[in-house]
């Protein structure tokens, strides 16, 4: 699942620009977490943590255009005038990354690694995923109920899936917990334990690209490398952009929409239980439904996707300047009154009402898209299956929640069975 975000540069707050035209100081507008309690409606100004302006899109119809309308891009967010628009560096900052540039360059980048996340590709692994998926639930019963389902399901599952698509076996499970975490920091770690562990991460990524080099193999690293051979014009520091990215975003969003999903399944959704474990079509319609209604950002810090106008744009009635940041507000549009009617628990496992756009949409949409389905329907229907009376040991508000990151999800999770 795609971890588009907000962060790319640090720097203190200022008054954004529309070709010379200074927009509303950010002193005056009200803080983003006001915004976003309010009911989906035309754009609204607001203010990012940095100070920053920002027009927040929260109507279905309004994100869509958002994400798929060329006159708005992620690289104008790195233009000499772009203003700041994260209170500390991430994985992400850097300009010369795939989310990071538009239209042919970003195209190009994209084939050399979209190939290998068809959902023809997907279906060929879903035998080793639910093969993954049983030995961890084979482990998980023996240990023994009650558990950390986090430890020994959600934060593993997912590890084991991207190491073994990019050949990682052995890798340190703990350490690259540490790495993503500190990529995915907004305000949990200091700007300079972030890029020390960036840094760490990056000569990771140059080290696995030499070793695939000199030895290829048959996983996604060795397949991007020869694409990249091929195509003639793709930069080292783009592909270990491109390999560390893929690390985090192959299991980090999967790890969080697993617990969140956990969260509700086992606390307001718990009658939903036995129906999980009854049919792997049951498990993909409500993964589907799960993927639109349970947020997988911290509403803190992830505002949406943002993008950045290059002309004039009028969305949903109102013109925003060129040069103004935008916020896709995709939670909000998930669950847009005007599309998607009733609760969670009555739509669990009816067909979606409108696209949903928990992937994103346009030229950005997430690669991983299947992928992330696939491990989570297997994931849900599996669990569900050899352990139908799972439980949380305790209520939802004692959860220890993951904090200061731009996911949120459970850090443990007790469960008894």
């Amino acid at each position: 699942m795609s971890v588009e975000n907000s962060a790319t540069r640090a720097g203190s707050g200022t008054t954004a620009r529309s070709n010379g035209t200074a927009l509303a100081s950010a002193a005056a507008l009200p803080p983003l977490h006001c915004l976003r309690h309010l009911a989906p409606g035309p754009p609204r100004l607001g203010a990012l943590p940095t100070g920053t302006p920002v027009w927040l899109v929260s109507r279905h119809a309004d994100v869509r255009q958002v994400l798929t309308d060329p006159r708005l891009g992620r690289a104008p967010l790195f233009a000499p005038d772009a203003p700041p628009i994260s209170i500390a560096p991430n994985l992400l900052d850097d300009p010369q990354s795939m989310l990071n540039i538009d239209g042919v360059d970003h195209q190009r980048l994209r084939r050399t690694v979209q190939r290998a996340f068809t959902p023809r590709a997907i279906a060929r692994w879903r035998p080793w995923v639910a093969s993954v998926i049983e030995g961890l639930l084979d482990e998980l019963i023996d240990h023994g109920s009650p558990a950390d389902i986090v430890a020994a399901y959600t934060r593993p599952l997912p590890v084991a899936v991207i190491s073994r698509l990019m050949g990682l076996d052995g890798l340190d499970g703990k350490r690259l917990a540490h790495w993503s975490d500190h990529a995915l920091s907004a305000t949990a770690y200091s700007a300079e334990a972030i890029r020390t562990a960036i840094g760490e991460f990056s000569a990771f990524g140059a080290e696995l690209i030499a070793e695939r080099r000199a030895a290829p193999g048959d996983d996604l690293v060795s397949g991007l490398l020869a694409a990249a051979a091929e195509s003639g014009d793709i930069g080292e520091p783009q592909l270990v952009s491109l390999v560390i990215g893929l690390v985090v975003a192959g299991h980090e969003t999967t790890m969080t929409t697993l617990g969140n999903a956990l969260v509700y399944l086992l606390g307001d959704g718990s009658e939903a239980w036995q129906r999980l474990a009854s049919d792997e079509q049951s498990a993909a319609a409500a993964t589907e439904q799960l993927l639109r209604a349970v947020p997988l950002g911290d509403t803190a810090h992830l505002p949406g996707l943002l993008r950045r106008t290059v002309e004039d744009v009028e969305i949903g009635g109102v013109v925003i300047p060129a040069g103004s940041v935008v916020a896709a507000d995709t939670d909000a549009a998930n669950q847009d009154p005007d599309v998607f009617t009733g609760d969670l628990l009555d739509e669990l496992f009816a067909p979606l009402a409108g696209q949903s756009y928990t992937f994103g949409a346009g030229p950005h949409h997430c690669l991983g898209a299947w992928l992330a389905r696939m491990e989570l329907e297997l994931g849900l229907h599996r669990l569900a299956r050899r352990l139908p009376s799972l439980r949380l040991t305790g209520p939802t508000d004692t959860i220890e929640w993951r904090r200061g990151l731009l996911t949120r999800s459970p850090h443990t999770l007790q469960v008894a069975w």
